[in-house]
């Protein structure tokens, strides 16, 4: 049986960055054939413009489609099911599937719908990746233009009740993942280092929380998370509501995140984060080895490590990969005439304390 199609659930209010980071996704693939959905608000299909002028071959015009029948909380059965059973039903299917909400949605409800028959055979939620405004979070609002949120809400005729934005802001960062803060360049470092500390407590245990500017973040941090959300949403309640897709409660607003573009500040690339390799000889028992790399990175504050090792008396490489401190660990193919060295990469924010990492990891 094939494997599941990873998916990423990236949610966030109006103008916090999702497009731009979606972009940058794009724009750096590194081969892969990603397929976009976009939960759009009417007909403005603003996002979808934009994005459509990626122009790489990882991501055709193909490879987009807009859900406009309103909120997918509401429209699992007749919208956001048909859409995943079309992308599922090519040829060339994508090796990754990102999903963008309007600002306003839950994300919930859409994580429950890859529980569907149609659906949970063939793909799984990779990860929940809920962007936030520093700027925004940090001066006590949830959006940078509250005004514009209003106006859209205002827009939907769809919307029978207004649910306060700091709930809608508790359940998206309940359902996260991973939590990124944007526009982190517009806080000084002790503002964003206080905001990514309360971030921290208020989600569940092993979220991790990243600051980013302009989206800019690696896609080795982003995809590949390994969740299976799907299969947790005990842990990933919603705080003050249920709402569920058969339900009227429909919070769909156009998202008009590009609008973040225009505040100024230079283009980043990935300034933030860095990663290094570390190289030592062979290792001499697997599972005290994964034990020992889950410690180093806790103390760390490493994002991802992943790479493999030779284990003493195997021929097989032993695979490494860790998403913070869940490190899962398979052996994939002989050494052969393969040198047996363990090499490993290590990716974090800036600022990593690389001698204390490589000496911890050859001990």
């Amino acid at each position: 049986m094939p494997a599941k199609i990873p998916a990423t659930v990236i949610t966030g209010f109006l103008g916090a960055g999702k497009t731009t980071l979606i972009r940058h996704v794009l724009q750096n693939a590194e081969g892969k054939r990603i397929a976009l959905i976009i939960n759009e608000f009417g007909d403005l299909g603003v996002d979808g413009d934009i994005l459509k002028g990626c122009g790489d071959e990882t991501c055709t015009e193909d490879d987009i489609m807009e859900l406009s029948n309103g909120c997918i909380c509401c429209t699992v059965a007749d919208d956001f099911v048909p859409t995943m059973e079309k992308l599922l039903a090519r040829e060339n299917r994508p090796d990754h599937i990102v999903i963008e909400t309007s600002g306003l949605a839950l994300p919930q409800p859409l994580i429950r719908a890859f529980n569907w028959p149609e659906i949970s055979t063939q793909v799984t939620v990779d990860g929940v990746v809920t962007v936030v405004d520093g700027k925004a979070v940090t001066e006590g609002r949830f959006a940078h233009n509250v005004a514009a949120v209003d106006a859209q809400c205002a827009l939907d005729e769809n919307l029978d009740h207004e649910t306060p934005l700091p709930e809608l802001f508790e359940d998206q960062i309940a359902c996260a993942d991973m939590i990124v803060v944007n526009k982190s360049d517009l806080l000084g470092t002790a503002e964003a280092d206080a905001l990514v500390a309360k971030l921290k407590s208020d989600s569940r245990d092993g979220v991790q929380v990243v600051k980013s500017t302009m989206g800019a973040l690696p896609v080795d941090v982003l995809l590949g998370q390994g969740n299976s959300a799907e299969d947790d949403m005990a842990s990933r309640h919603e705080v003050h509501h249920h709402h569920h897709h058969d339900d009227e409660h429909a919070d769909d607003h156009h998202d008009d995140d590009h609008a973040e573009e225009h505040h100024h500040h230079q283009e980043h690339d990935h300034d933030a984060f860095e990663s290094f390799v570390v190289n030592r000889g062979e290792i001499k028992d697997a599972a005290a080895f994964a034990e020992q790399v889950a410690d180093i990175i806790r103390a760390h504050d490493i994002l991802r490590l992943k790479g493999f090792a030779a284990v003493e008396g195997k021929p097989m490489r032993l695979t490494l990969q860790a998403v913070g401190p869940r490190v899962d660990t398979y052996f994939d193919k002989p050494f052969g005439t393969d040198p047996r060295i363990t090499r490993l990469v290590v990716i974090g924010q800036t600022g990593l304390d690389r001698m204390a990492i490589e000496a911890a990891l050859k001990v």
